[in-house]
């Protein structure tokens, strides 16, 4: 193929990207002019004119670094942002297209990890002992770097590596190869199992993945170890936590939050994943789209803004590409703006001068443990290694093997059971309908401590009737004017009153009861609530970060969950305050606090909105109509 060879081997090709997206029978080449931009709302997007075709206009590599334009902390190794625009656009039949990608990979020279697999699990414990353990967040992502380096020209280095990732790698959402010419450019090409974000006639679409099954381990009982991978609490709870946190981007980019659907199993070659598809409808520019999901938290941890910190605080290099997205905007045939941006990892980034990068990290929970996190940065990178014939493709399952096993009714009912004690407020389909109810009117404040679970609290909210206005605790006001304040969740010690999240939720918190004015506090918020209540704060042995547990919440049964270190403490089941009787949900044993109501006000430990509460819109609306006629509870 012409093309293919000039863009290879010609000296000067120009800027140029090489794509195969999921299922298609085609490789996509897309040439034209390279600018970098500041800003992803200054990424080129021209306006549809009579007589367009639908199709892409251009493809921006989103660094990490971009996290910048929400503020959030990010170690600045100075990646532009940079943009193809699409002056060119051709589709070659995938059969032609291999033929003509190169088949021999030149030599390449491993170098090993930057961080040796010991540092990396000392890297772990720490992450797991003074971040997760101290109430941080409930997930992060830390990465190493394998390192390797080729005297070949990086262009045939990268065909012949994309060669091999299309014919050997199975469930990947796009494989590619981007060149981006100059003394200061690379190229990148991988094969990336992951959408993270894309727009079509206005269905905005999240694709949470997380849970890894090495195929090498399935041994001779196939059918055995999937069951137990698919029951095992560690991977049930990952992926529980990355669906929290992309619902939490669904509540603010659709109109009416991401309705979830699945979960599936997703088959690689030598890996497979479970995953969840988020779906919900969008009026807004596809570029600020990008800019509220930045980045994945299959990437980054939860909550996205600590995270960025706890990352910035354990990586000290930068993360280049690596977690950011590569974002193909277009248009559609009625001039309507499209998105498909899958997650920019599993890839080579490889330098004019052969140096190669590629990066893998490892989610780290509660349940983590340092061999098995380095187990999974080498099983992350593997496929990337191997296309690069820097390690031997392990044997793979046939695919009949694979859709055996999916298919097997016990596969089926095992990864289905998941669901079973979800909340059906997010696993179903939400129309807009008239509300009736209590709460049908009345209006709430949500203080945001830099958690956006708010966002899906004030979805709820809003489902029950409430008009619902979100405010970051850096810029509370008018908390007078509304009929319920709530003190949102965050992440943070709740005794660290120099922790400017803390200082201003106890200002809530002392406002709403000074004036006895309805108020609810929601995990951070009603330990502050719990410590301006009199009740002392524990912080717990092992976090319940991303944990469903039955708990008897006032003499009901629920399920909800959690997303804490820190607990309050109680010796009994009511206590006088200055405020008037206090009820509080308990364990009997510890004296563990799960919620607490009295005249007026309210707290939950737990997350009301988590899509691991139950039933979630029940609860709220006993929770706040109790608040608003405290009579019925004292």
């Amino acid at each position: 193929m012409n093309l293919l060879h000039d863009l290879l081997g010609a000296p000067d090709p120009g800027p140029f990207a090489l794509l195969r997206r999921e299922g298609s029978e085609h490789l996509e080449v897309l040439r034209g002019p390279l600018s970098t931009v500041a800003r992803l709302a200054d990424i080129p997007l021209p306006e549809h004119a009579d007589g367009d075709e639908a199709g892409p206009r251009t493809l921006a590599l989103v660094p990490y670094r971009q996290l910048a334009e929400r503020g959030f902390d990010r170690v600045d190794d100075g990646t532009p942002l940079a943009c193809l625009t699409v002056a060119s656009y051709d589709r070659i039949p995938l059969a032609e297209a291999l033929a003509a990608l190169p088949d021999a990979v030149p030599d390449v020279t491993d170098l090993g990890f930057d961080i040796d697999d010991a540092a990396y699990r000392e890297l772990v414990s720490t992450v797991l002992r003074d971040e997760i353990g101290h109430g941080a967040g409930s997930n992060f992502v830390i990465h190493r770097t394998a390192r390797a380096h080729t005297d070949a020209d990086p262009r045939l280095l990268a065909g012949a590596a994309l060669r091999r990732l299309i014919t050997g790698e199975r469930g990947v959402y796009w494989s590619f190869l981007v060149h981006l010419p100059g003394t200061d450019g690379r190229t990148l090409v991988g094969a990336s199992p992951e959408r993270h974000v894309s727009v079509d006639d206005g269905l905005v679409m999240m694709n949470p993945i997380s849970g890894t099954l090495r195929h090498r381990d399935l041994g001779t009982d196939s059918r055995g170890t999937l069951l137990n991978f698919l029951s095992d609490r560690k991977e049930i709870n990952e992926l529980s936590m990355v669906l929290d946190e992309e619902l939490k981007m669904m509540a603010v980019v659709a109109q009416q939050g991401g309705q979830v659907l699945g979960p599936y199993l997703k088959h690689m070659t030598h890996l497979t994943h479970t995953e969840y598809l988020l779906a919900g409808r969008t009026d807004l520019d596809v570029r600020d789209v990008l800019r509220e999901t930045m980045f994945a938290p299959t990437l980054t941890g939860s909550p996205i803004e600590n995270a960025a910190r706890v990352i910035a605080r354990y990586e000290t290099s930068g993360r280049a590409y690596y977690a950011g997205v590569l974002a193909l905007l277009g248009r559609d045939a009625e001039g309507g703006q499209s998105l498909d941006a899958p997650i920019l990892f599993r890839c080579a980034d490889i330098a004019p001068d052969g140096t190669i990068a590629v990066k893998a990290g490892a989610t780290l929970v509660r349940d983590s443990t340092p061999d098995g996190e380095v187990a999974e940065t080498h099983a992350k990178a593997g496929g990337v290694l191997t296309a690069l014939g820097l390690r031997t493709a392990p044997a793979a399952h046939t695919d009949t093997d694979i859709k055996t096993l999916a298919e097997d009714p016990a596969v089926r009912a095992t990864l289905l059971s998941r669901n079973e004690r979800l909340s059906r407020f997010w696993l179903a389909e939400r129309a807009p309908e008239p509300v009736t109810g209590p709460l049908v009117g009345r209006t709430a404040l949500i203080a945001d401590a830099e958690d956006t679970f708010t966002g899906m609290l004030g979805h709820v909210l809003r489902s029950l009737g409430m008009r619902v206005t979100v405010q970051p605790t850096t810029a509370l006001g008018g908390l007078s004017s509304y009929d319920l304040v709530v003190a949102g969740p965050g992440p943070g010690d709740p005794a660290d009153d120099t922790d400017p999240r803390v200082a201003a939720l106890g200002r809530v918190v002392e406002e709403r009861l000074s004036r006895r004015a309805p108020l609810l506090g929601v995990c951070l918020g009603h330990q502050v609530l719990s410590r301006r209540l009199g009740l002392p704060m524990h912080r717990r042995d092992v976090p319940y970060q991303g944990l469903p547990c039955d708990i008897d919440l006032f003499g009901v049964t629920r399920r909800v969950g959690f997303y804490s270190t820190f607990t309050a403490v109680a010796p009994a089941d009511t206590l006088p305050t200055a405020y008037g009787e206090l009820q509080l949900s308990r364990e009997d044993r510890t004296g563990f606090v799960h919620a607490l109501r009295g005249p007026g006000f309210a707290g939950v430990q737990f997350h009301p909105e988590s899509v691991l509460t139950e039933h979630g819109p029940q609860l709220l609306t006993e929770l706040v109509t109790g608040i608003f006629t405290p009579a019925a509870v004292v």
